[in-house]
């Protein structure tokens, strides 16, 4: 299928499925035209990216465990060091959050002082 289709079936943008090729989590053979053709099974790839992103992990991390998920929701597989680099981005989540915690609690200090 050529990117429009893709796009259209995914409803991720064209830019963003380019964006996702020249990050290594999406392949294309090119036509003779120079148009990208994607498999059938890109239409999946896509949905397991946006799935990742919106746990938080980078397009670099996505790119590691990628091949290790299953299915749509994602499932994973247990691929090699795949529990280490999940647990590794928790801790990340967890530190980015007690970070934003305490800048909450400085700025209610400071809307609380007269």
């Amino acid at each position: 299928m050529l990117i429009g289709e893709l796009s259209r079936r995914t409803g991720v943008s064209r830019r963003l499925l380019r964006y996702y090729e020249q990050q290594g989590l999406l392949t294309a053979r090119r036509g003779s035209n120079g148009y990208r053709a994607y498999d059938e099974d890109a239409v999946l790839t896509v949905h397991q990216v946006r799935g990742l992103l919106e746990a938080g992990l980078s397009t670099e991390v996505i790119r590691d465990v990628l091949p290790c998920v299953r299915g749509e929701q994602p499932h994973f597989e247990w691929c090699a060091d795949l529990r280490s680099t999940l647990a590794r981005e928790l801790t990340a989540t967890d530190d980015r959050i007690a970070t934003l915690q305490r800048r909450r609690e400085t700025l209610a200090d400071y809307l609380s002082r007269p």
